[in-house]
């Protein structure tokens, strides 16, 4: 069944359901909103980036005319002929005052002075050939001189170097706008994100209420009538540890939103009740192992409630990954100050395809659910424990392994 069909139709017999469907259309939106603005971003680097360019080459076409002047006037004043070289002296005071290019003329017998480099280094022979070696290695072609200087070369000027670079700080300007306006999408798609499964799981537990007090109503009347009855007993009894399991429930949805107490909890003692509970309403044909990091107790700062419930999310998929035949196996490791718990199936698997969808809420293989168990055991581990949840590995038809690291500072003792 296509993905948004199955979501309109969840919409269409469950009205509780709108908000989701609501947010996964923002989700999309989000994300169409983070692409726009990538490539808005290229499109001003581009452009701006063309007509820094276009600059570039006209003020470097613009200089190298400029130093052509500047070699003409010193020819000028050199001439005898020319007696009153006051329009060359004003070209010479301009290149030094204004345009302050920095120039190497070369005669005939390969002697080199410099101009604008500073009284030193101008006459510098060592130092300018230096530069003119660093010029032509850079791919600069001289102009050809008259007279005095049979070559002229000249470095761009400090203007000209920096409206070269400035599409590299452009670029990085541009990056950090779109890197800014990310992070905002995200923290505004979380925001909206946490307030619909707040309100979400609030609802949830306020209406689990009223049906859970009804149902205790009749187990009482029903323990009245089955007085003395063995097997009977045996069956409310049962059915009161599901009351109670709802009602566990009901209080780890009121929880989602407000921060939780973590307390030092056995997580072997935890992993076990919660397999055991498991266990009993799972076929007789799957078999479950919990091989604990130590023979001893290992107590870690956790949520009680909101920890055992992504056990049962993690468990119950792997029951429905078995169809009813197979194994789970929950492992404990202590790695520096790391507590891992993996917990493995020997099931259908996930394809490499989706496994970056698996937490995403919405996403579903089964028929009937919300696919929302993963995405909220995401939200219970990472923002209430500081911890990470993610698929450690799986291959189809050979099983799913998901892994839980915890902060364990005893550990790095």
């Amino acid at each position: 069944m296509d993905e948004n069909r199955y979501w309109e139709l969840i919409c269409s017999q469950r009205k509780s359901c709108t908000r989701i469907y609501v947010k996964i259309n923002i989700i999309k939106k989000s994300n169409i909103a983070k692409v726009l603005l990538f490539v808005s971003g290229l499109v001003v680097v581009v452009i701006t980036s063309a007509f820094t360019a276009y600059f570039a080459s006209r003020l470097a076409e613009n200089e190298r005319n400029n130093v052509i002047l500047y070699a003409k006037a010193i020819e000028n004043i050199q001439n005898a002929d020319n007696p009153d070289p006051q329009l060359e002296l004003q070209i010479l005071d301009l290149n030094h005052s204004v345009n302050k290019i920095k120039i190497i003329f070369e005669d005939e017998l390969g002697q080199l002075s410099g101009f604008n480099f500073g009284e030193k280094k101008d006459n510098d022979q060592e130092y300018l050939m230096k530069q003119k070696e660093k010029l032509l290695k850079s791919g600069f072609i001289p102009i050809e001189g008259e007279g005095y200087s049979s070559q002229i070369y000249f470095k761009n000027s400090f203007l000209l170097t920096l409206i070269k670079w400035f599409p590299v700080v452009q670029v990085l300007l541009i990056l950090i706008f779109i890197a800014l306006g990310y992070f905002s999408l995200n923290s505004a798609r979380r925001a909206e994100q946490n307030m619909v499964w707040v309100g979400m799981a609030k609802e949830t537990a306020h209406q689990l209420g009223t049906p859970i007090s009804a149902i205790l109503g009749w187990i009482e009347y029903l323990k009245t009538l089955t007085q003395g009855k063995k097997e009977e007993e045996e069956v409310i009894r049962e059915l009161s540890n599901d009351i109670s399991k709802l009602e566990l429930i009901a209080d780890r949805f009121s929880k989602i939103g407000s921060a939780p107490n973590l307390e030092n909890t056995d997580i072997h003692q935890l992993l076990e009740q919660t397999m055991i509970y498991m266990q009993k309403r799972s076929s007789k044909n799957v078999q479950f192992q919990l091989i604990p990091a130590v023979d001893n107790k290992l107590f870690v700062p956790i949520n009680g409630h909101l920890f055992a419930w992504v056990i049962e999310n993690l468990l119950r998929n792997a029951l429905d990954a078995l169809d009813g035949k197979g194994a789970i196996t929950v492992q404990t490791e202590v790695e520096k100050q790391t507590l891992h718990i993996d917990v493995s199936d020997t099931g259908k698997g996930i394809s490499a395809n989706k496994l970056k969808k698996v937490f995403q809420p919405g996403f579903s293989t089964k028929k009937r659910g919300w696919g929302l168990g993963l995405s909220l055991s995401k939200r219970i581990i990472n923002d209430y424990h500081k911890g990470k949840i993610f698929v450690r590995k799986s291959e189809v038809n050979v099983g799913t392994t998901f892994r839980i690291s915890l902060p364990y500072p005893d550990s790095g003792a």
